[in-house]
């Protein structure tokens, strides 16, 4: 699907509507409504064999009498008709079908088969179609509403000021969520570009209306409302698009799945849950994730309104020292920094406010030298170019309906000249007069003293998501694996399915205790027994590991003891033999994992290993592939990355090798992704004293 394809879709010149009604209280009769009263400039064609016109407009007994030519049919009749009438809009010549109906798939049982049929026409004929279940779209510059949504009942207001001339584009899959969100950001002076519900995606997805509007010129951010991708490559593809032209796009996730009270063999799996992977995709191309409407709002009144930061520090000028220390908390909070102003800005600004004023950072140049305007405007230019800070926040009081202490010349003016973000806090609610005085400076207004702090943050994470190299693409050849594996292949299998990916291990597998001392001897003391079994993929809960053997005497003593011990946890568990290991160094022990995402392919995760990573879950995750660079990244994200980095005069930990495994492993994950649906190294016992690492344990389950 291309994005070009789309354009008829957004920028009809005709639009049918079936069963078009003159009841307003019938969706049918407001879709015709709010397509009228909106001003669609093109031509509106109800259809009806019950009247012979609605509302002065002829109406047609059947899409075929209208005599072709139509860009989108609008469907709101019910569903069992739906695939019957989508077929005779293909025949009629029709481009796109827009389904408002619903009782499809959401519903379950047999209207998931009226579903599939629908698929089936549109996939037979050629039509598009965005739906079922859908609430219809907003162009608001072509001015087409075809939706029922209450949030367009009156048609865009030419004189409304707006905060930038920056458009952005709402691509949801809830309806009413992703008008929502245009009511919430019209009403804070966003421009709007798209709103479009996507319904039940039986033919057009989230990832095809997002590559449309990444490369729509009307369009520079995206908010996505997202419950789940159906297309996970096109939908990953387009996400790189928008990454490669700097177009952002904010992320609202919901339906965050509980994936620690699933029943898994390893502790990836139980730590890498279905929001996982969304939020390791997310990361990867820079997508900014909000937690609700406000946040995606305010994240998207500055990425409309200001360059992108060149870095973390940030200047605070305000009229309320409370205000001031409260935002500069805030900002702190959320990954930013406040540096204290050096001695010459300090002295430059001292005599642009009174006495009491502070000049430090924040800068307060208190009520009395806001009253009118010039302290807070002149700090403001002084600041604004200094490169002791990337970013600005103006802290004031948008109370008044009379005057503000924000001059719309100047703040424009340094605005455009220095090239860093601006942005207003109003610590009071704001006035209309105050909310449209800031958006004639070209500032987005944030009456939320916390979301100023998520968005500046975002926006500083989302400059240094694009600075980061992606992974260079990876395309596998199949991997062979053994026949007949288990579904949960314990140790030493799993070691020779993942060999051509893994450090040499020293290892042998016994079949008997005399086997297992021989074995022991020619490794070299001390050496570690563990046993093979396929219903024990945790062994040390059943007894199945005896650790730090010093001599043949321990060994052939704790063969005996370990397989009692297992018999009497699981009689029933089948033995493949004892793996005899050379003992590995002291070091630190990380995990090492990767499941099989269904929507977005392999992910990996990094933690601090052992048991600990089931008792603080301390990981990180990423798609694969995952070079060496993202790979170290990944550990120096995790909260115990310190203990690795010479905590309390510990020697650093060389983290190459860690490296090269993860890197590594994220191919073997791609090219054995048809078969394998997880694996799991943990430990991995990175040496202390610098000598490399030991993969000391490995399981891996099987697709079925």
């Amino acid at each position: 699907m291309t994005a070009h394809a789309l354009h008829s879709f957004f920028w009809p010149e005709s639009i049918a509507i079936l069963g078009a009604s003159p009841d307003l209280h019938r969706i049918r009769g407001r879709l015709f409504r709010q397509l009228h009263e909106n001003g669609f400039p093109g031509r509106i064609l109800p259809i009806n064999p019950s009247y012979q016109e609605i509302d002065g407009f002829q109406c047609y007994p059947s899409i075929g009498s209208v005599g072709g030519g139509i860009d989108l049919a609008l469907i709101a009749i019910p569903a069992a008709g739906v695939a019957a009438a989508v077929e005779e809009c293909a025949r009629a010549g029709v481009k796109n079908a827009l389904i408002i109906s619903s009782g499809f798939a959401e519903e379950g049982g047999a209207a998931g088969d009226m579903q599939a049929e629908l698929l089936t026409v549109t996939q037979r004929t050629g039509i598009r179609a965005c739906g079922p279940n859908c609430e219809g779209y907003y162009n608001a510059l072509g001015r087409v509403a075809t939706t029922f949504s209450p949030t367009v009942e009156t048609k865009e207001d030419d004189g409304r000021t707006l905060v930038s001339e920056k458009r952005v584009g709402v691509i949801a899959q809830s309806g009413g969520i992703g008008f929502a969100l245009f009511n919430r950001g019209k009403a804070a002076g966003l421009g709007f570009s798209y709103v479009i519900s996507t319904g039940n995606e039986a033919d057009l997805s989230m990832a095809d209306f997002l590559d449309y509007i990444v490369e729509d010129p009307h369009t520079h951010a995206v908010m996505l409302f997202c419950e789940a991708v159906r297309n996970g490559p096109g939908f990953v593809a387009a996400l790189e698009k928008a990454r490669r032209l700097g177009k952002p796009v904010i992320a609202i996730k919901v339906g965050r799945s509980d994936a620690g009270t699933r029943a898994t063999a390893s502790h990836t799996a139980s730590l890498s849950g279905s929001h996982t992977a969304y939020h390791a995709v997310f990361e990867r191309y820079g997508v900014i994730e909000a937690e609700d409407a406000d946040e995606a709002v305010a994240i998207a009144g500055l990425v409309l309104t200001c360059p992108l930061p060149k870095g973390r520090r940030v200047g605070i000028i305000t009229v309320s020292g409370g205000g001031g220390a409260w935002m500069a908390d805030t900002l702190s909070a959320h990954g930013l920094v406040v540096p204290n102003l050096s001695a010459d800005s300090q002295a430059a600004l001292r005599p642009l406010m009174p006495s009491y004023g502070a000049s430090g950072n924040p800068v307060d140049v208190t009520a009395q030298g806001s009253n009118t305007g010039p302290a807070m405007m002149t700090v403001m230019e002084h600041l604004a170019h200094s490169d002791e800070i990337d970013m600005l926040v103006l802290v004031a009081s948008l109370a008044s309906e009379t005057r503000v202490s924000l001059d719309a010349a100047r703040v424009r003016a340094v605005a455009e000249s220095c090239g860093k973000p601006m942005t207003v806090w109003t610590y009071t609610l704001p006035s209309m007069f105050g909310r449209a005085s800031a958006a004639g400076c070209g500032l987005f207004v944030h009456s939320d003293l916390r979301n100023v702090g998520v968005a500046m943050g975002k926006l500083a994470a989302y400059v240094e998501a694009l600075r980061r190299e992606l992974p260079e693409p990876f395309t596998p050849v199949s991997g062979r694996l053994y026949p007949g594996l288990p579904p949960v292949v314990p140790e030493y299998l799993a070691k020779q399915v993942l060999a051509a990916w893994l450090p040499d291990t020293r290892e042998k597998l016994a079949a008997s205790a005399e086997e297992a001392a021989d074995a022991a001897e020619r490794l070299g003391f001390p050496v570690v027994l563990k046993v093979q079994s396929p219903q024990l993929p945790h062994k040390t809960e059943a007894g199945g590991v005896r650790l730090n053997l010093a001599d043949r005497a321990a060994v052939t003593a704790a063969y005996g003891a370990m397989l009692a011990d297992v018999a009497r946890h699981a009689p029933d568990a089948t033995i493949d033999g004892v793996l005899v290991q050379r003992m590995a160094p002291k070091g630190h022990e990380l995990v090492i994992g990767m499941v099989d995402d269904p929507t977005f392919g392999p992910i990996m995760m990094l933690g601090f290993g052992g048991t600990t990573v089931e008792l603080f879950g301390d990981v990180a995750h990423a798609p694969a592939p995952v070079d060496e660079a993202e790979a170290i990244r990944m550990i120096m994200s995790l909260k115990s990355a310190r203990l690795l980095t010479g905590f309390r005069g510990a020697e650093p930990i060389d983290l190459a090798s860690v490296a090269t495994l993860v890197s590594a492993l994220s191919r073997a994950a791609l090219t054995l992704r048809e078969q394998v649906r997880e694996f799991e190294l943990n430990p991995v016992i990175v040496h202390a004293d610098g000598s490399g690492l030991t993969v000391a344990d490995a399981l891996l389950t099987m697709k079925t």
